[in-house]
């Protein structure tokens, strides 16, 4: 089983978590990447593999697969030792419909924010909008992390178990932090349930990486 991943690439280090927690082996091709261009020029075979040409790409016995969702989906159904989704439908339709959050509505809110960690632009007008859009989007992003720690209520994990949706969203609020976004401090569930993911190992390895990967590519927000 091979996975194209990216060194600051929030999709492929959601898989990766699953893998991780899912105790399967992996080989993993971390696709080059920096601040300035991306990843581009792009990885012949990730281009190959994706009609977007982006990670991640997963290739498992000759099948190729691309996007996380479809990717964890099929790992829980082809390996179905330590499942990320829950067994009954309507907390698989729970589980999907709070990673579908994560992924589109939680991503959304955070783009604002994700020139922080790239280079300053030379155009100062730019920048200053692109500065007070950030502060727009943080106080959408304060307005999710309420409504999360009110679905959390409490509870260990957003389903009856670790789901894919506690990936999901982890990855979210993780990207969150590191482009200087709202402290999880006011959230006491949410920030407990944060803390919890991040003593699992699959966790911690993807939070270190990236945290790794910021100090060699991306500019440190304390500079700004």
């Amino acid at each position: 089983m091979t996975l194209y991943s990216g060194p600051l690439s929030l999709f492929a280090r959601k898989v990766e978590i699953a893998l991780r927690e899912k105790g399967l082996a992996f080989e993993r091709i971390m696709v080059p990447f920096n601040q300035t261009t991306g990843y581009d020029p792009k990885h012949p075979e990730v281009l190959a593999f994706n009609p977007k040409g982006q990670v991640p790409v997963l290739s498992d016995d000759g099948l190729v697969l691309y996007d996380s969702t479809v990717i964890i989906e099929y790992l829980d159904e082809a390996y179905p030792q330590n499942p990320l989704y829950p067994a009954t439908p309507a907390d698989r339709a729970r589980c999907r419909q709070d990673e579908l959050f994560a992924d589109e509505i939680l991503l959304q809110a955070l783009k604002p924010l994700m020139h922080r960690t790239g280079p300053r632009g030379v155009d100062p007008s730019r920048r200053a909008a692109e500065d007070a859009d950030a502060l727009i989007a943080e106080d959408v992003l304060a307005g999710h992390h309420a409504r999360l720690e009110e679905k959390l209520g409490g509870r260990e994990f957003f389903g009856p178990m670790l789901c894919a949706a506690d990936i999901a969203l982890f990855m979210g609020l993780l990207f969150g932090r590191r482009l200087g976004g709202p402290s999880l401090a006011p959230y006491r569930d949410l920030s407990g349930w944060f803390l919890r993911l991040l003593e699992r190992p699959a966790f911690a390895i993807v939070a270190a990486e990236i945290a790794e990967a910021d100090r060699r590519l991306s500019v440190p927000l304390a500079m700004r």
